[in-house]
């Protein structure tokens, strides 16, 4: 096969403030490889702040799977995502490799992605709408946009400021039958998160994704409140979404490493009772396309949070050979 690796970037609407730091643009790379005239797509989505892992270190595990990729076919995907675990080494590398061998089995027997892992016909992927907004008026007109669009489920930040008021100005705006969820990406203590998710309950909060970092920490949050505990930042320790620490699973593909990765996660976390949905850590137009694929096939599952493309500028303008799902 041959391997064709670039980069691109998106530049967001406005800074986005998480617990983690503001983004002002988000990097990720694209994989190609070409056998004959058809070419399938993958994303690597590595995002420093957030997950430790720099764009840097990616692209040379993927030049470290270079040779691998270009002296194998397509044909030996299974073998090649493993042989790729070993050299690469990283989940996010791994993902653009397995991503784009999915997108080439797609383009070389014109089915779609989505069916071919297993998604019923016409399967309906729940979305649901991140507010980026850390002020409290900014924060109500992304929420009335985003229920104008049809959704019915809307995530805040927060450990990011006045997290009480932005809750609160948008529950008042969109009413009481739209789910509202929170993240933290693990800001707070146990203690922390326990006072936290007190105060703010009267909103009537859906779930908290990531109150604290850790299987013990989550635990002993999900045994002190009342609102459903989902890992996600968490998600990607070894064994961590079978392990029941918390009442659901966020799952991403860069943490996975990809389409098979993720689908793996989710059989191990409903295995032991636990509810999945599909994230994005801001991914490029692959990425998204792929993780509603992967999404359609978990059918059914509470709204997965892949509406992230219309935070960039350009609505992260997606390329011809993007992923169907």
């Amino acid at each position: 096969m041959r391997v064709e690796l670039d980069e691109r970037r998106f530049r967001f609407r406005a800074p986005l403030r998480t617990a983690y730091g503001e983004l002002r643009e988000r990097a990720v790379l694209e994989l190609r490889l070409i056998e004959g005239d058809v070419a399938g797509v993958g994303e690597a989505a590595p995002l420093e702040p957030y997950d430790g892992v720099s764009i840097e270190a990616v692209r040379a595990a993927l030049e470290r799977c270079r040779p691998l990729l270009e002296d194998a076919t397509p044909h030996d995907r299974e073998e090649l995502v493993d042989s790729c675990w070993l050299e690469a080494g990283l989940p996010q590398a791994v993902a653009a490799v397995d991503l784009a061998l999915w997108d080439l089995e797609a383009q070389r027997t014109g089915v779609p992605l989505a069916a071919l892992l297993g998604a019923a016909p016409g399967a309906d992927v729940p979305l649901s709408a991140t507010i980026a907004a850390i002020d409290r008026a900014g924060a109500a007109a992304e929420a009335a946009a985003a229920t104008e669009a049809g959704l019915r489920c809307l995530k805040l930040k927060v450990g990011v400021g006045d997290d009480a008021g932005r809750l609160a100005a948008v529950r008042a705006t969109v009413g009481q039958d739209v789910a509202l969820r929170i993240d933290a990406n693990g800001a707070w203590s146990v203690r922390e998160a326990v006072a936290a998710i007190a105060a703010l309950a009267p909103v009537r909060l859906e779930l908290v994704e990531e109150p604290v970092h850790g299987l013990d920490a989550l635990r002993a949050v999900r045994e002190q409140v009342g609102v459903p505990v989902v890992m996600d930042e968490t998600a990607a320790l070894p064994g961590a979404p079978g392990s029941g620490a918390a009442d659901g699973v966020c799952l991403k593909l860069a943490a996975c490493g990809g389409i098979t990765g993720l689908l793996a996660a989710a059989q191990a976390a409903r295995a032991i009772g636990s509810f999945v949905y599909v994230g994005s850590t801001y991914d490029g137009p692959v990425g998204i396309a792929a993780g509603r694929a992967a999404a359609a096939a978990l059918q059914p599952t509470p709204p997965c949070g892949l509406t992230t493309l219309g935070l960039f500028a350009d609505g992260g303008a997606e390329p011809r050979s993007a992923p169907r799902p």
